[in-house]
């Protein structure tokens, strides 16, 4: 269910762009955003941040992308999205106790990794924010050179080369042996 709930937005896009082009796919996003948090806020009474800011930026580019009855809005979407997850990744090295790649990996996958050091998460941490950098300048390029393949590269394209991008860190951090570095969430002597 929770799978379901986390691409209902993307379903529908890409639905609604097949079926009736770009700007009903807009409006079935931002439809779709709201739900999700409806239905989240339903089970669980909490938003989850990532739905939040990607519900937010929905609404702003989708009603500037249905007003102006200009497609550049939605596409910027993507960009700004993966931009800001990239401050936000690149500010948890400074800020908190284990970088935002830490606590995404090591929450579910402790028993799985192993010890992992702390100047390892932090090129983890690094290698995400540059994935995300790369994933928004990506975006732009498929929108300004292939606009119609574009709601593809953001129903597949974008999903499909995180989930790469994440399944190739979870192949190579068993193979990594621990180095003698203290992990970010011990405290110093």
């Amino acid at each position: 269910m929770h799978l379901l709930i986390d691409f209902l937005p993307l379903v529908a896009f890409l639905v609604a762009y097949v079926l009736g082009g770009i700007y009903v796919a807009t409006a079935a996003l931002m439809v779709g955003c709201a739900l999700q948090i409806g239905v989240h806020w339903w089970r669980t009474r909490t938003v989850k941040p990532i739905h939040g800011i990607t519900a937010v930026l929905a609404l702003i580019f989708g009603t500037a992308t249905l007003l102006l009855h200009d497609p550049r809005f939605i596409q910027w979407k993507v960009s700004v999205l993966m931009w800001l997850l990239a401050l936000a990744f690149l500010g948890s090295q400074f800020i908190g106790r284990q970088p935002f790649a830490q606590r995404l990996l090591e929450s579910s996958l402790a028993e799985q990794l192993g010890p992992v050091s702390a100047r390892r998460w932090i090129w983890i941490n690094v290698a995400w924010v540059l994935f995300f950098l790369a994933v928004g300048a990506l975006n732009l390029y498929i929108a300004r050179t292939f606009p119609d393949r574009w709601p593809y590269f953001k129903g597949l394209g974008v999903p499909g080369l995180s989930v790469l991008f994440m399944f190739a860190q979870l192949l190579w951090l068993p193979l990594r042996a621990p180095d003698e570095s203290p992990r970010l969430d011990e405290p110093k002597s």
